[in-house]
């Protein structure tokens, strides 16, 4: 992803603590009310900058651990599988340069290049719906119109996620730190064509413009004219990917999202990619550098597992705020859901949302 789009998004970290509510709404445009389908109050998620978060694994490395302006071109596993010989381009030079290591970790995203070397068969799976994204900032109109209507028609905004539901869409919306309003719009399409190497899209002014019309008619007043007010939205295509068979290759491992493309719903992209890279060092740590393959056979028992269910229990979950079939349930509807049904809707209901199995290290 490019421009100023990367900016734009957010994530969840896993580690928080502190108590957050999370809240699915069933949304009445013309009567202009919410009613509440699901609600938890101790919802341990919070939402931060990627910005941020780098920063953070940043200055807890080593000096010289990261080596900046290099691109990757290609790789190759020695003869006796002991190690890993990577060619990159300094970006400044174009000098290439070799690099070797006793391990590779690819954590090159759902694009995944290191993947696709070893699975160049396998595609995306379009989830049949993309998501308008976008970020208002309101530094300086902390007590424009806007912002107050907000905070009037989601009085907990800043200590609560909202995922306002309606027949076949859903939308989610949070504050975030620094005066910023974050927002996406999942909309059920036919696959884009996408361009280039990656899953957002850019957008013309008619695309935006008919956006703004078809807010008006499904959201309340106030989401619609966030909205419409925020600059620069964009378009996210939602993929995901069956479950993996296995996780590593030789002394090539994948995670985070090259290992387990997943959609947004479950919240848990990210916090599968923390998670992942924690087992890993684990494993590394108590099979040592003599024994990678065994540290690597347990970091794929250990997580292979866990992040199957979680990605198909995301997809689930998609489809059922979506409005979308699934053979073992009738479609979802907020207005007539019963409570059973809005259960569903709740985050805890996810696989292993609090027992991530992690290595068991003798003392």
């Amino acid at each position: 992803m490019s421009g100023k789009s990367s900016d734009l998004l957010y994530l969840t970290l896993w580690f928080c603590t502190t108590n957050f509510v999370k809240q699915n709404q069933a949304t009445d445009s013309k009567k202009n009310i919410c009613s509440t389908l699901a609600r938890d109050e101790n919802f341990t998620f919070r939402a931060a900058y990627w910005a941020e978060l780098h920063g953070l694994l940043y200055r807890a490395l080593l000096p010289n651990t990261v080596l900046w302006g290099h691109l990757f071109l290609s790789f190759s596993v020695s003869d006796d599988r002991t190690s890993v010989r990577v060619m990159a381009k300094v970006i400044q030079t174009d000098e290439i340069t070799e690099i070797v290591g006793d391990l590779l970790i690819g954590a090159d995203g759902c694009l995944s290049a290191i993947r696709k070397y070893f699975l160049p068969d396998l595609k995306l799976r379009y989830s049949g719906y993309c998501a308008w994204r976008g970020v208002m900032d309101f530094s300086g109109n902390e007590t424009s119109d806007i912002v107050m209507g907000l905070r009037n028609a989601y009085p907990e905004l800043g200590k609560c996620i909202y995922f306002d539901l309606a027949p076949g869409t859903h939308a989610v919306l949070y504050e975030l730190r620094k005066n910023r309003i974050n927002w996406m719009w999942y909309v059920n399409n036919p696959e884009p064509e996408l361009k280039g190497n990656a899953v957002t899209m850019k957008v013309s002014s008619d695309m935006i413009e008919k956006m703004h019309k078809e807010a008006g008619k499904i959201w309340v007043p106030e989401l619609a004219r966030l909205m419409k007010e925020t600059e620069e939205p964009f378009v996210n295509v939602i993929y995901d990917r069956n479950p993996l068979e296995r996780l590593f290759w030789d002394n090539v491992v994948i995670i985070g999202d090259a290992a387990h493309p997943t959609t947004p719903h479950g919240l848990r992209s990210t916090n599968m990619s923390i998670l992942d890279a924690a087992v890993l060092g684990k494993c590394l740590e108590k099979w040592g550098s003599g024994n990678v393959n065994s540290a690597l056979e347990e970091f794929q028992s250990i997580r292979l597992p866990v992040v199957s269910k979680q990605v198909l229990h995301s997809r689930k979950m998609g489809r059922i705020k979506q409005g979308l079939a699934l053979p073992d349930r009738k479609t979802f509807d907020p207005k007539s859901a019963s409570p059973e049904e809005c259960e569903e809707l709740q985050q805890k209901k996810m696989p292993f949302f609090t027992n991530a199995p992690v290595p068991v290290i003798s003392t």
